[in-house]
């Protein structure tokens, strides 16, 4: 799906999102006695709702408050004084997640002590597993020298006659 029709889908869907404070924030009661929120009035001036406050939320706080004040100037008048729409604005801006840090966005998460326990407890474990291992492979491989000796007690046990029994008085 492409065109419009994709567009349109983005704009009107439901998010969850960090955003959803400022979005769903009133702006004020209209002409009809409706709520009207952040989300709505950027909707009804054409623009992706969750993509303006991305764009917002990374500008300065008094720079997103200025943006604001015009859009929502733009507005048609709701029951709200057109003194107040700078408040408006600013009480908004201020339901905008806070931008990170540059070096914060980049930074890699540090591994907790419990991870880093829990691998050194690992590498322990294995590493027995493969010496005890292998020292029960070569207990049971016996030396040339033992070999040898084994070799003739066999051969000697099996060419000489047992001694006869004497009798017991």
């Amino acid at each position: 799906m492409s065109g419009p029709a994709m567009a349109a889908r983005s704009v009107f869907s439901l998010r969850t999102s960090v955003f959803n404070d400022f979005l769903y924030a009133p702006i004020g009661e209209e002409q009809n006695g409706m709520v009207l929120t952040a989300l709505s009035a950027l909707a009804r001036l054409g623009v992706d709702p969750w993509d303006e406050a991305a764009r917002l939320s990374a500008l300065p706080e008094d720079t997103a408050t200025k943006r604001l004040t015009a859009m929502i100037a733009g507005l048609p008048r709701g029951r709200w004084a057109e003194a107040s729409v700078k408040d408006i604005a600013a009480r908004l801006a201020a339901l905008l997640p806070a931008k990170p840090p540059p070096a914060a966005q980049h930074a890699k998460p540090a591994m907790s002590s419990a991870t880093r326990a829990m691998i050194v407890f690992l590498f322990i474990f294995f590493a027995n597993a493969v010496a005890f291992t292998a020292l029960r492979t070569f207990e049971h491989w016996p030396s040339q020298g033992q070999s040898a000796a084994a070799d003739s007690q066999s051969t000697a046990a099996r060419s000489t006659p047992a001694p006869p029994h004497a009798p017991s008085p």
